[in-house]
């Protein structure tokens, strides 16, 4: 992102970006006389930053004041969904960090965030997210509302499209692949299949190159830096790349249950249930809201 774009990522003036610059305080680089600053680097520095004003003050979240807080997974849609609670609820902001499924519970549970985005599969139990609260939401009453499903898969770039044929070519050394963060419910899909299938991570020629978005996966690929990945449908249309369907994924919010009475969720529940919201996604496809906003499990 330049200057003005992480501005708007920030949602705070060009200037307040140059006094960060200026004391320090924001992940940046200077390009040809311009400065640059890395999405993924961003994201993480939120984190951290947040995290560690929440250990100063010594106190948990609260969403009765101020704004939201999320963390967790990604889907290219949560953008839509979030700048649409803006624009129809402009006394509710919402920040989110982009930190993978697991480390969204687990920062729900030490209270460094009001909501934790996840889709964390249980091969056991063949359900999502419920499996896991106990693990990472020991010390929460938690409530658990469904978002939406989706559909996953492989993208593949236009090298790959005759190439790549599924999982037997990941370990084609040709192929060079994307993969998630550790943390991420598509990581652990991923390493589920191959231990499954008897594959070692280092056949994959990239497993290593780790990104922390779906749209990250898509940008890789089109920019020739890779040859495939695993992302969202979503991510395959807007960036036009072949797709591989491999799950159909249950996106889910896990939060605690008296954040849930609060203002500012039920203000998001409603956006997402709303036509507004409904109308900029349908475009896109392969996104089922049969379960929006339906409580799935509270303790």
């Amino acid at each position: 992102m330049n200057t003005k774009e992480v501005a708007r990522y920030l949602d705070i003036h060009e200037k307040q970006v140059y006094l960060l610059i200026k004391a320090g305080k924001i992940p940046c680089t200077k390009i040809t006389g311009k400065w640059i600053f890395p999405v993924k680097l961003i994201d993480e520095w939120l984190q951290n930053s947040i995290e560690e004003g929440i250990r100063k003050t010594g106190k948990r979240i609260s969403s009765v004041e101020g704004p939201l807080l999320a963390s967790g997974s990604n889907d290219p849609v949560m953008d839509i969904l979030l700048t649409t609670v803006k624009r129809y609820h402009p006394a509710f902001t919402i920040f989110s960090a982009n930190t993978g499924s697991v480390s969204g519970l687990k920062a729900l549970n030490a209270g460094l965030t009001d909501i934790a985005f996840s889709h964390l599969f249980d091969p056991r139990t063949g359900d999502y997210n419920i499996p896991f609260l106990k693990m990472y939401c020991p010390d929460h009453q938690p409530v658990v509302i469904n978002l939406f499903h989706r559909r996953v898969g492989f993208l593949v770039g236009r090298w790959g499209e005759k190439n790549f044929h599924g999982w037997e070519s990941l370990t084609d050394k040709r192929i060079r692949f994307v993969n998630r963060q550790n943390t991420s419910g598509i990581r652990i899909m991923l390493d589920e299949e191959l231990k499954k299938r008897g594959v070692a991570s280092g056949d994959i020629a990239g497993y290593d190159n780790e990104v922390y978005t779906h749209l990250e996966v898509g940008l890789s690929i089109v920019s020739d830096e890779a040859d495939a990945g695993i992302a969202s449908a979503a991510a395959a249309k807007i960036f036009d790349l072949k797709f591989l369907p491999l799950a159909n994924e249950r996106f889910d919010m896990v939060l605690d249950q008296k954040t849930f009475f609060e203002p500012a969720v039920q203000a998001f529940i409603e956006t997402l249930r709303s036509n507004a919201f409904r109308k900029r996604v349908e475009k896109i496809g392969n996104y089922d809201f049969k379960d929006s906003g339906r409580i799935l499990h509270s303790a």
